[in-house]
This record gives C-alpha cells, structure tokens and sequence, in this order.
C-alpha cells in the first residue's frame, strides 16, 4: 500500500471523516509505512481528560475484538493514528460527570458507538442514524470535536468515542448502558457492536413474519448472531453460509436449519433457491466482497431484502426482481433499548452467545487478532486479569 498519505486525507476528507495527525511523529509517508509500524499492538502509559459533566469514567474489565479494530488497524477505516482502539467494552463506572442523573459509581456498564443526541435521528430514537455518526466514531476526537487521551501532553487518537483497549475509559453517557450486576460483564462488550449488529439488522431492520426464510452469508460474531435472531423471530428456514466446517457445525448448534459450505459448492444460490422453493425472503452478508453480495441477491425471491456488509451490487438483480438492497448501521439499534433485551433473550437461554466467545487476557492481544483474522476464533474477548 503505497498511497501517499495526504491523498489518504484527502478522500478521508470527502468521506466526511475529520482526520488529524495520522502520522507518527511526522516520519510516515505511505499508508503502507503506517500499517507495517502498527502491525502489533503495544501498551503504553497514557493520560485521560478528567470526564466533563455528562460523561463517565470506567475502569474497563473487558472488550471484545471486532473486525472494525482490524480495519482500522489496517487503514481500510480512515482513523486518527496514533490511536487507541477498541469499541466493544464493558466494566465498572468510577467518576460520573456533574449533569450525570442515570448512573453512579459503581454501577456495571456496556459501551457502545458514540453519537450526538441532538440531530433529528437521535431525537427520533434512531441513533444509529445520527449524522455525525462519522466524526464521533472514526475521527479520534469526542462527540465536543476535542480529544480525552494524550500521551506527553500531546492528543492520542480515539475510537468509536471510547477506545476500550485500555484499563479506563472516559465515554459520554450516551454511550453506556447500565446492566445488571449478576450479568457476566465477559459477554456484555460485544453487545455493543458485532453481536448488536447481527441480531438487531434481523430483529429491528428486517423484522421478519413467521414462516419467513433467510440466509447468513458468513459465520462469524455477526452473520452467527443474525442466524439466533432469525430463530427467535420464527423463521422456518435459516441457511448458514460459510467455508469453515467447524463454524458451520456451531451455526446448526445454534439454529440454522441448513448449512452450505460455499467451498464445496459449485452454486450457493442455486441451493438455496432449492431449499427454499423461491428463493430466500431475506438474506444478510457480511464478508462485504462483491462475489459474495452478488451470490446472496441472486438467492433472494422477488421482492427479497439483502442487509449487506459493504461491496458493489448489480442494480439490474434489484429493478427486475423488486428486491431491496438495505444500508444498516449498527443493526437499527437503539443501545439502550436494544442491549437489555439481548441479555434478556440470553438469559432465557434463548440467545447463547457465550458459544460465540473465546477469552483472552490484555497481554494476549495480538494472539486475539491473529485467531479472529484466521477464523480460528468467532469472537475475541479480552479480559482483563488484575481486578
């Protein structure tokens, strides 16, 4: 990857993201010279901003591994280096702000994605929409445009307005939400992004009738969370669609009627179209490339609805089919609503995601992305050992 890094800004620029001081100490050029210096994770001492009036400090206990730390990591996500990443934590509030009514010390928190609270989405209920979605998430500064982590004095980048990697975070309070105390804070976190993103684009986008079909492209912490929504939900048929016999083995554990190995088939849409008789009525991507979202919209029956990951599409599949191609962000969910109710299904043993979740202690960071990146693990979880 030898793109210069000012273009690198430029079209971080034009994709509304607000970027600042993405080199290291002045010394990079290239974005490949970025990724190579930041192949591995490092800890370091750094300082936090004492929390403003409506935010919280919490002392981190544990946050899983997503792959949008890996995009970003990478440079597919345009984000301020340096920076501390991580945005699926969960732990304990310590320090609440002076306009803080909701929560107090003590009380036990999952964090999610980072927004406003005052466009017209987030006044609607809809924060998953808000409109500075982008720059509250991915810009490394806060929802105020100022950062909360520095390093010598100078400002460290940070991610999804929480950057949870870290022993103690500072996070608005929009940000959190409060659970139970004898609910396991190992498998909050991901309930704030992957998990969320999963279940909620069946649950809260699609919101399929009874009797309904629909395919997972991919096994992973989302395509395997969407397959247990489409069971909840009442779906008759559930397809999981993978290339790991291991993956798809827990994808029938957890509920897919059907498993294809993608490997060993000549045409995933063909079988599908055979399993279900039309075609799915739903199907959900989430490797986002482009063969893989074409094969899932030519598994859809007319007017069929196809929740991607991202990649190109053939328009000519959606005006001759009446199929819906939908954008979702964060599953359509509203964390505050929709995290607690994920614990409830959970609970109830309806929702089983710790199968999801292999543990990791902090010092095994780099061990967590390498088993998630190879597909070795589903879900990465990183607890921390010393409380």
């Amino acid at each position: 990857m030898n793109l210069p890094l000012e273009d690198f800004y430029a079209g971080a620029r034009d994709a509304d993201f607000l970027i600042y001081n993405s080199t290291i100490d002045g010394e990079l050029t290239t974005i490949g010279e970025l990724c190579a210096k930041n192949q591995l994770f490092e800890k370091e001492e750094i300082e936090l901003s004492e929390p403003l009036a409506q935010e919280l400090l919490v002392e981190i206990t544990s946050t899983g591994v997503c792959h949008t730390d890996e995009s970003a990591r990478n440079g597919t996500i345009p984000t301020a280096f340096p920076v501390v990443l991580g945005h699926e934590g969960a732990g304990i509030v310590r320090q609440v702000g002076s306009a803080v009514t909701d929560f107090e010390v003590g009380d036990h928190v999952a964090l999610s994605f980072g927004y406003c609270g005052k466009c017209k989405p987030c006044v609607s209920g809809k924060p998953y929409a808000c409109e500075m979605m982008g720059p509250i998430n991915f810009a490394g500064l806060h929802w105020d445009g100022k950062p909360r982590i520095f390093r010598d004095g100078k400002p460290i980048g940070s991610f999804f307005s929480q950057s949870s990697f870290a022993d103690h975070v500072i996070v608005n309070q929009n940000s959190a939400v409060k659970i139970d105390k004898d609910f396991d804070l190992r498998l909050a976190g991901p309930l704030g992004c992957g998990i969320q993103t999963g279940a909620g684009t069946v649950l809260n986008c699609f919101r399929p009738e009874t009797g309904t079909t629909l395919a997972v492209f991919g096994c992973g912490a989302v395509g395997m969370s969407a397959l247990m929504a489409a069971r909840l939900a009442g779906c008759e048929k559930v397809i999981a669609v993978g290339g790991n016999d291991t993956s798809l083995s827990l994808a029938l554990e957890l509920g897919a009627t059907h498993i294809i190995n993608r490997k060993r088939c000549n045409d995933v849409s063909a079988e599908i179209r055979a399993i279900t008789g039309s075609g799915a009525d739903f199907a959900v991507e989430t490797s986002g490339v482009p063969s893989m979202i074409q094969t899932a919209l030519n598994s859809l029956n007319y007017l069929g609805k196809l929740a991607p990951a991202g990649g190109t599409h053939a328009m000519g599949e959606f005006m001759l089919g009446g199929k819906s191609l939908v954008g979702v962000t964060e599953g359509y969910s509203n964390p505050k609503i929709f995290i607690p109710q994920m614990i409830a299904y959970q609970q109830q043993g309806r929702f089983p995601i710790e199968k999801l979740m292999k543990f990791y202690s902090f010092n095994q960071i780099n061990e967590a992305f390498d088993d998630s990146n190879s597909g070795r693990t589903i879900k990465a979880v990183l607890v921390r050992k010393d409380i």
